[in-house]
């Protein structure tokens, strides 16, 4: 159907629409106190905002700019149709979480990755294990409020600041949210940029593969401070030792993610090796012993610890021992350790399922809801339109939409948002962008976004990453943001990389075969 646009929207008119979004969407997600007592922001989840600004943006566009209803509709519809694939993985991800924590997979990286612990590398081995932690489970947020406490806290008994275990502990949560195939924002940003999971993956490992290792490198120069102290291990014996009492804790453990990686490595389509992963795992889980309707049932709606979530209830050490039988035995002092320890594991491993991804599915189907109406009623082409005024270059390009992703998350307070937003505002002028007969993979826009819009979110004391952040690790949003190395880094490494030409991806014209990489 041909679409009838009416007129033009004023640049004006555009920028009003984008502010008052930003107002609506800002001040129903953000939740900021003043000194003065007075406060900004209702604190809620993000859909029911983006939903109000969904449809005043909807309003604007058919009674003042002059489109017809059911073209404003259309473009809801076709803004949810691109995301439709990463709608399938998610869910399917929310499948193999909760097998693979079943089976003992989650468990087993989390035991083995714990052994990387010792003073002298306590920074190097925290950014290590969150990235293990967070690259296993896809989730930044559950890495970092369930390992990162306990980091945080051996942190402290080794005299190390607060601030610099916080910043390293989230660059490397935030390392596996934007690298992990089974992460809601890695699939995102190829569903918005036309792009594929598993070549956008790639794709980021030019510029987040060296990031990693200048901040490793840094991790290691800073540990030196440290290496004089000694590591109370209480704390690991416990988690291992709890990990091991309800988990299949083996080596056999690595077969699914390994899997995973093996068909990713041959560009085998994300939906169907994530599905591999999860039927593995689900397998393991039946050869341990677990009966077929516990397994469909972390499939469906995840994994409840057993004996890790009981032992967190526990009212005495000599409740713990019993619940154990004879397994491992703790002493009275340990009680308050131990009964720490189980609810950490409890809120980490109590997740997955296809059920549990409907919310995040949810809020990407809203905000691609609101980001289809403003391309329809013509809002984002105009905004697009003056902004790409000044851009004649790939580094133009690249900048301007790490640019739009910082302000996104500042303004608009919510990491989706700065993936979306941007994505679909700068996508068409990736495609039509032309040099020497060659033009840009979508690739390119992808990584881009994950650059800057995963990583940048983390850092914005009102956005809800930052916000949830400092929460759990008590730390202020601007007092670990020096310490966060990888989250600023990143953005500074992927324009140094366009500006040298050095892994940009080209496609010839029509598109039909990739051009290597410069």
């Amino acid at each position: 159907m041909e679409i009838e646009r009416g007129r033009k929207p004023r640049f004006g008119e555009a920028l009003f629409v984008l502010v008052i979004d930003a107002l609506i969407i800002s001040y129903g997600v953000l939740d900021i106190h003043f000194e003065s007592g007075a406060t900004f922001g209702l604190a809620l989840s993000a859909h029911v905002p983006l939903f109000i600004a969904a449809v005043f943006t909807a309003l604007v566009g058919v009674f003042f700019i002059g489109r017809k209803w059911r073209d404003v509709e259309e473009g809801m519809i076709n803004g949810i149709t691109v995301a439709l694939q990463a709608v399938l993985i998610l869910m399917t991800i929310g499948g193999l979480i909760g097998a693979w924590i079943q089976s003992g997979v989650v468990p087993t990286l989390i035991y083995y990755g714990l052994n990387l612990l010792s003073p002298q590398y306590f920074l190097l081995a925290s950014l290590l294990i969150c990235s293990i932690v967070s690259l296993s489970t896809g989730s930044s947020w559950s890495t970092s409020g369930t390992v990162g406490i306990a980091l945080m806290g051996i942190g402290a008994g080794l005299g190390v600041p607060a601030p610099v275990t916080a910043g390293f502990v989230i660059s490397g949560a935030y390392f596996g949210d934007k690298m992990s195939p089974l992460s809601d924002t890695t699939n995102l940003a190829p569903a918005v940029a036309g792009s594929d999971l598993f070549s956008h993956i790639r794709a980021m490992l030019w510029t987040t593969g060296p990031t990693l290792l200048i901040v490793a490198g840094i991790a290691a120069y800073m540990g030196g401070s440290y290496s004089g102290a000694e590591l109370d291990s209480s704390r690991i014996s416990v988690i291992q030792q709890m990990m091991s009492s309800e988990f299949a804790i083996s080596k056999i453990g690595f077969l699914p993610p390994l899997l995973v990686l093996v068909l990713a490595a041959l560009k085998v389509p994300a939906l169907p090796g994530i599905t591999a992963g999860m039927l593995l795992a689900a397998g393991m889980s039946l050869f341990q012993g677990v009966g077929l309707g516990d397994v469909l049932g972390a499939l469906h709606s995840g994994y409840t610890p057993g004996l890790i979530g009981q032992v967190a209830e526990s009212a005495d050490i000599g409740a713990v021992n019993e619940l154990l039988k004879g397994a491992v035995v703790f002493q009275p002092e340990s009680f308050e350790t131990v009964k720490e320890v189980a609810s950490m594991l409890n809120d980490l491993l109590a997740r997955g399922g296809l059920t549990g991804m409907l919310e995040t599915v949810a809020l990407i189907l809203v905000a691609l809801v609101l980001g289809g109406i403003m391309e329809t009623c013509g809002f984002l082409e105009v905004l697009l339109e003056r902004l790409m005024e000044r851009v004649k270059s790939v580094f133009g390009l690249v900048g301007a939409v790490i640019s739009s992703c910082v302000f996104t998350n500042m303004f608009l307070g919510d990491q989706y948002l700065a993936l979306v937003m941007p994505g679909r505002m700068f996508r068409p002028a990736f495609e039509e962008f032309r040099k020497d007969g060659k033009g840009l993979d979508p690739k390119l826009l992808s990584r881009t976004l994950e650059d800057s819009g995963t990583l940048t979110s983390v850092l914005v004391p009102w956005n809800t990453c930052g916000a949830y952040n400092s929460g759990v690790l008590g730390v202020p949003t601007l007092s670990y943001l020096p310490y966060a190395f990888l989250n600023y880094l990143n953005p500074l490494v992927a324009l140094l990389m366009t500006r040298l030409g050095i892994g940009v991806p080209w496609v010839d014209k029509e598109g039909s075969g990739e051009a290597a990489a410069e």
